[in-house]
């Protein structure tokens, strides 16, 4: 089993992050005080904190020729997983930074891909390995 991570991360505001992260993405909330709230993120515990002094961070990387964002966090999901979160996104009407995708189709490494922001700009990317055991190769 490979242990859960704890991630903290800056927002702008607790109920449209809550609206985002638990409504959309359907991340059950922790603990949560005025300032901050916990989300079980994907079996990883996440943290919203709100910031006053919020910056996006608009460095990018470019990947198979797309520019994505460099900072950025997110989850490695079964296919079937990540193919009804894919759905569920596109239905609600979020903006991709990179649309839902494979890359390396029909290689060994071949993965399904989606970069988005949450409403305060956080970069989010969301894959799945069609074959999980290249996940660390």
């Amino acid at each position: 089993m490979i242990a859960p991570f704890h991630l903290a991360f800056p927002v702008k505001s607790l109920g449209v992050t809550k609206m985002f992260y638990n409504e959309i993405l359907g991340c059950k909330v922790g603990r949560t005080s005025e300032r901050w709230m916990d989300f079980d993120f994907f079996g990883n515990q996440i943290s919203a904190h709100v910031s006053n002094n919020f910056i996006k961070d608009a460095e990018t990387s470019e990947v198979d020729g797309k520019a994505v964002p460099l900072r950025h966090f997110g989850a490695v999901l079964d296919l079937d997983s990540w193919k009804n979160l894919s759905k569920k996104l596109q239905v609600s009407g979020v903006e991709f930074v990179v649309e839902p995708q494979v890359r390396y189709k029909d290689e060994a490494a071949e993965q399904h891909i989606m970069f988005l922001y949450d409403p305060s700009g956080n970069a989010l990317e969301f894959k799945a390995f069609t074959n999980p055991d290249e996940i660390f190769r």
